[in-house]
This record gives C-alpha cells, structure tokens and sequence, in this order.
C-alpha cells in the first residue's frame, strides 16, 4: 500500500474519505454539510467513539469520532482497532484509492489509524485464484504529517508485512536453506546489512549439537544465518544480539504432535521472521544502534535417523543435554544460537520464540511471556514501549530455583521439565544457562498467529513483536544512559 500527502480538494472527491474527528474542533473547519455535521454531532454525544457514514454517492465519508482525553495509549489502539473496521468496510466498496484527513488529531493518532489501516489491509492470497480488491492508496492531508514521518512508518510496517509473509509461507515453499537464500539476498538488497549464511558442514564443525540433532530427521539442511548491522554512528559499544527461533515446520519429531495440533505449525518460525524484519527495519531506517541477528534455521521431522528421547546431546558450548521431548526442539537450537551470540560479547541478548503452549493456557493471545536475567533496565525500557505501542509484556518470575526442575541424572540438563510444573518459565531458565551476558527471553507463542482474524493483526502470521522490538531500538538511547549513570 502506498500513502502520499496531497491537498485534499472536496468538492473533486473522486473516492472515499476517512475523517478523523478529534476535540476541541471549530464546526466550520469541518468539510460537512449542516445537515450532516447535526447528524455527526448528534451520533457523537452518544458515543464518542461513533463512526457515522455520510453517503455520497457516488463515495461515501467515514467519520470516525474518537475521544482524545482518554489514557493516550488507550485512544491510540482504539484508532488501530477502529482503522481495521473502517478498512473491511472499504474493502466492500471494492476500492482501491481512499483520502484521509481529520481535525482536531495530533500526528501521533494519525499515524496510529493509518498503522492499523495498513496492518488490516494485509492479506496472505499469493496461492489464491480470486483475491480481494485492497487498498493500493491513501491520500494524506499534507498538513496532517511531515513525509519523513510517513517514510520512517511505512518502511517499518512494510517490514511487518514482510515478516508476515515469511510466517505465512508453507514449509513446501520455505524451507531453511531457501529462507537463508532470501535473507542473504534481501541483506544485499538494503545494503547496510551484512549477511553469513552458515551450511550444513560449518555447522558441524562448530559442534552445534543442539542444531543438528533436531535436522536429523529432516531431508533438508540446517542453516544458521548471521545477520549485523553496524552503523557508523552506533551509540552501543558492544552488539545488541536478536536470536530468533526458526524452525521452519514442527511435528513435535517423534514425539508426533496430535492432528489438532499440527496444524498453523509453519508459524514456528515466528521468532526469526520477527528478529530478522526488526533488524531490517532497524537498518532502512538508520537508527544509531549495533544489531546483529542470529537465526538457527531447520524443520523438526521424524523421519530418517531422527534424534530420540533418552539421547544425550553436547551443546555448542560442551553442555551436555538429555532430551526427554523432542517436542521441546526450539530450545535446543536456541541454545547453540544463543552460545554463539554470547561469543560475540553482546551487551544484550534478546530471544523472541514461539516456544510453549503453556505461555499461551497461562496468558492467552493478547501479550507476550517475558523474562530476563540481569537485564533490569532494558527490560524495564522494553514494558515501558510495549505498553506505548500496545505490544505488551507479561514479566513472569525467573529465579534460580526453577533450574532444579531441568536437573538430569546422566547429563548437565534435560531439555523439558517432565511435570506441568512452569513449562515457560522452566523452557527460558533452559535457555539462560547458555546467556553470560545480559539477557531478555520472549516467547511469542500467543500473538505470532491466530487462527481466526483480530483486529489489525489479521489473520495467520500477526507480525506481533516487530513493532514492539523496533520501539525499542528507537529510544534505546535512553538505556544507554541509564546504564551510564
């Protein structure tokens, strides 16, 4: 979708119209007639939040009332929420060029609507006979937002879309070598970000044990993808480092999942389809910080030599792991992942993963399990700026004394806690064995997918994270000088 500011001239309407009426408006500012702005107004007192369609045909005007005195990250995801609805309604009209404009809005809530138009105009129909008709324009008032601002945001929430088309993809199309191939080739195509593909060869010979054994039952290669972006005027010293889950089909290997179960698996990739869009994002952009991301990349089948329960891996930094579920196979490729990050002597290391059905019976699909082990300020930084874009954080405990719960009699570990007992804190205690350095783990099993469609987010791949992630990066500055003082 592309948006463009342009005067907006009335009386030449030759589509739709989205107007976003805020407070404190003059009514002779408002492009209405008097019957119509009695109307509006009358809709309005009753609900402040009303949308009313003024019909004039051969367009129509959507007015979409919203109380600006309401808690601002409160009216901000009403907008997105209210953006997703008036977009199925343009989709009816089978348009696809709309003008917006409001009065009485702040370029925050602007950006904000468009946002949630942008991410509800999203569809997944590349194998589809018939496809919708969508929005391909949106004129912008000129007064309404200064282009820079338009620029930065639609190279951000193109990069959503992207990462939801990764997600999305089925594993017959996108398996681990042929994503490596795509991030290689979109590393080139943005320029400022290097890009090192790891095969299957290196990848044994780094002794990545974690890595290989959940490939073993796979007729496809591992890959293990760097990605870094370095700016010239990084205000980190040191590498913040994404690690994102990327396997690519899971079946739960031989601990086979259920029928119900197997279905939407194509989404496990979500963790590194998010790190790797967050990076790009980062990078497009220019922000002024260091990133690199690091991506195991694999299915997890049983087929062929696959590895077993009872097995006893040795991990890329020599932890030695019994498997008890090869069903709890996102963890072990993390964890060489996250070994080899730490090598990297990151200032911070942050995982995102589709890891546990339990983060999900425990929280639901509206926020993210999260974690962190002697990371109190970024983490502090990240709930402050995912509650800013409504992509929040549900801080779970993380103390030492969950580790007794992964003790292994005939290894260091075991790979899955055998009782019910704290599934997602017991999988991220997992992984913080192999973090040295400062460390946040986010399992996004709740919002990466949904099944049916919610809200801006769609449905299928959510994108959820990328925005949250990119927040983050934007006034890391302040993290930095936190740590300074």
């Amino acid at each position: 979708m592309n948006i463009t500011l342009e005067k907006i001239k009335y009386n030449e309407l030759n589509n739709s119209l989205v107007f976003l009426y805020g407070n404190d408006v003059a009514s002779r500012s408002l492009p209405f007639k008097k019957d119509e702005l009695a109307y509006v107004e009358a809709k309005r007192k009753e609900d402040p939040n009303a949308l009313v369609v003024l019909n004039r045909l051969p367009h129509k005007i959507y007015v979409q009332n919203f109380d600006s005195e309401m808690p601002n990250v409160e009216a901000l995801e009403k907008l997105r929420k209210a953006a997703a609805h008036i977009q199925a309604l343009l989709v009816e009209e089978i348009t696809n060029r709309i003008y917006f404009t409001g009065e009485g809005i702040i370029p925050e809530e602007a950006v904000a609507f468009l946002e949630g138009f942008h991410m509800a105009n999203y569809r997944f129909d590349k194998y589809k006979k018939k496809k919708e008709q969508l929005i391909e324009d949106i004129v912008v008032e000129q007064h309404i937002l200064e282009p820079a601002v338009i620029d930065e945001n639609l190279k951000l929430w193109r990069r959503i879309d992207t990462c939801r088309d990764w997600v999305n993809e089925p594993v017959i199309y996108l398996n681990a070598p042929k994503f490596a191939d795509i991030l290689a080739a979109e590393a080139k195509r943005v320029g400022n970000v290097k890009c090192t593909v790891l095969g299957q060869k290196k990848i044994e010979s780094l002794g990545m044990g974690g890595l290989l054994a959940v490939n073993r039952g796979s007729d496809d290669e591992a890959r293990f993808v760097v990605l870094e972006y370095k700016p010239e005027n990084h205000i980190n010293k040191q590498p913040v480092a994404l690690v994102g889950k990327g396997i690519m089909y899971d079946t739960g290997g031989l601990n086979i999942k259920p029928d119900d179960h197997m279905v939407e698996m194509k989404s496990d990739m979500a963790g590194a389809a998010t790190m790797a869009s967050t990076l790009f994002a980062a990078a497009e952009n220019h922000l002024p910080v260091h990133i690199m991301a690091f991506l195991p990349l694999t299915d997890n089948r049983p087929g062929r030599n696959a590895y077993a329960a009872d097995d006893i891996l040795r991990m890329y930094d020599g932890t030695t792991v019994e498997i008890t579920n090869t069903d709890a196979e996102g963890r072990l490729i993390l964890a060489d992942a996250i070994a080899y990050a730490d090598q990297q002597n990151p200032e911070l290391i942050i995982d995102a993963a589709t890891l546990t059905g339990a983060a999900v019976r425990a929280l639901g699909t509206h926020v993210i399990a999260a974690m962190q082990q002697d990371a109190e300020k970024p983490f502090s930084l990240l709930g402050i700026v995912g509650e800013q874009v409504c992509e929040r954080l549900a801080p779970l405990p993380f103390w030492k004394e969950y580790d007794e719960l992964l003790k292994s009699d005939v290894a260091d570990m075991i790979n899955c806690n055998l009782h019910a007992n704290a599934g997602t804190i017991t999988a991220g205690r997992f992984l913080a064995h192999f973090a040295h350095h400062p460390y946040i783990h986010l399992d996004i099993a709740g919002v990466a997918y949904y099944g049916k469609r919610e809200h801006h987010y769609g449905v299928g791949a959510s994108g959820f994270g990328v925005r949250l992630l990119y927040a983050f990066f934007q006034t890391y500055e302040a993290c930095q000088q936190a740590n300074n003082q």
